[in-house]
């Protein structure tokens, strides 16, 4: 006999689904009408279909832009898991004074990004930062990210996974944490070495908990904005643009609000895509699971 659905449960949740349909939903179908008409500062909408579409499309920038996102967002993404990975290993084996290296290890996270881009740009000063002296005195070369696009690429990708490393390193923490501790002992009973260990044990067992970060982590990453802006503001000549930042351009530098939106919902599409591919993942992982 199946139960029917609790009315008075229903009015519980109705608060937080229309919170979710004031803040969420119904600005994104504004945005999604938005991009459909020409728009600017002081003038009235236009609708011109996917003419904006065609427009973002057909500019290079948004191109370089795309480009430069998914170099950036896969170099974060994957940086920060084997981190995160290496880190989660290293505390459940057991470190010195765990809470203080707990603290220095969610520190990261802690700062605001403003602070924390503004602190790696006096650190990374082609002229007098300190990293970046040393990084000349030890033979590497001057690291000058402000002329180099690929230096300000990978110092952006440095600064994202410094800050954002944390909260990776937790959801794999936990995902540690949660196997069965008898799994590791009768391995050890088996004579598996460490590493034999980790490999066909911990990482199996942890997919689950990398898909979860793998997708959380992509979707964040996909609209960085922060660091680049801060850092570079997509110089120099645009080529450290990313997606973020060529939204922002479009719409208060340009005043072109319906190509700033179509980029918008570009960048939403784009990264349910790639998030949809690791949630099909888990679903037959889950459905497998459970055959």
């Amino acid at each position: 006999m199946t139960r029917r659905p609790d009315f008075f449960a229903y009015m519980l949740l109705a608060p937080v689904h229309l919170l979710l349909l004031a803040v969420i939903a119904l600005p994104s179908l504004y945005v999604l009408w938005l991009s459909l008409n020409q728009s600017g500062y002081g003038t009235s909408l236009e609708f011109v279909g996917l003419d904006n579409y065609r427009k973002i499309f057909e500019d290079r920038y948004f191109w370089r832009a795309s480009l430069n996102t998914f170099i950036v967002v896969n170099a974060v993404v994957y940086a920060e898991i084997v981190l995160g990975l290496a880190l989660a290993a290293l505390f459940v084996r057991g470190v010195p004074l765990p809470r203080l290296m707990f603290a220095i290890v969610l520190m990261p996270y802690a700062v605001s990004e403003v602070v924390g881009v503004l602190t790696w740009k006096m650190l990374m000063d082609p002229n007098f930062g300190t990293i970046s002296r040393l990084i000349e005195e030890i033979g590497l070369g001057r690291f000058n990210w402000s002329v180099a696009p690929y230096q300000g690429l990978t110092l952006i990708s440095v600064i994202s996974v410094w800050h954002n490393l944390p909260f990776t390193f937790l959801l794999l923490y936990a995902g540690m944490l949660a196997i069965p501790q008898s799994v590791y002992e009768a391995a050890k009973i088996d004579g598996a070495t460490p590493w034999q260990t980790f490999v066909r044990i911990t990482l199996p067992l942890m997919i689950p908990s990398i898909l979860v970060a793998i997708i959380f982590r992509l979707v964040f990453a996909f609209r960085i904005f922060s660091e680049v802006w801060l850092l570079t503001k997509g110089g120099p000549a645009r080529f450290t643009e990313v997606l973020a930042v060529y939204l922002y351009q479009a719409g208060f530098r340009f005043g072109d609000f319906g190509v700033a939106s179509a980029t918008g919902w570009v960048m939403v599409v784009g990264s349910l895509l790639i998030a949809s591919i690791y949630l099909r993942e888990m679903h037959k992982r889950m459905v497998n699971k459970n055959a």
